[in-house]
């Protein structure tokens, strides 16, 4: 029995190490302050130009924005499509079918977020 025990807790061990890294490996990702962000403005938005972009994220700065966006291009999220044949030439960016992979994630957080907020509220005014 007690080695059936140690058999187990070794199992569960190596789950939680692999449920862990998936974890680590997630929020590397889509971690930090804007990228989630501006993914959910993507998806909603469909096509959107930079100047745009940034408007709908109130207190990022351009600079930041564009960093946020090579990440998000490198690592599959978004697509930036240059319309060289329009003059002035436009750039736009568009959330791609990988970035929407992330949509039950995202509102499943919109929902616990929102629970959350609900939960603090009464507390709060429950003291």
């Amino acid at each position: 029995m007690e080695n059936e025990v140690e058999v187990y807790k070794a199992g569960c061990k190596i789950t939680c190490g692999e449920n862990l890294a998936a974890v680590e490996d997630a929020l590397y990702v889509i971690s930090g302050k804007w990228k989630l962000k501006i993914i959910i403005v993507l998806q909603e938005m469909g096509n959107i130009r930079f100047n745009e972009l940034q408007r709908l994220i109130p207190g990022i700065s351009a600079r930041v924005l564009s960093n946020e966006l090579k990440d998000l291009e490198l690592n599959g999220f978004v697509k930036r499509v240059v319309h060289a044949e329009m003059t002035p030439v436009v750039v736009e960016y568009i959330s791609t079918d990988y970035s929407r992979t992330l949509k039950n994630v995202i509102m499943s957080l919109s929902d616990w977020g929102k629970n959350h907020k609900k939960n603090i509220r009464e507390d709060v005014f429950e003291k």
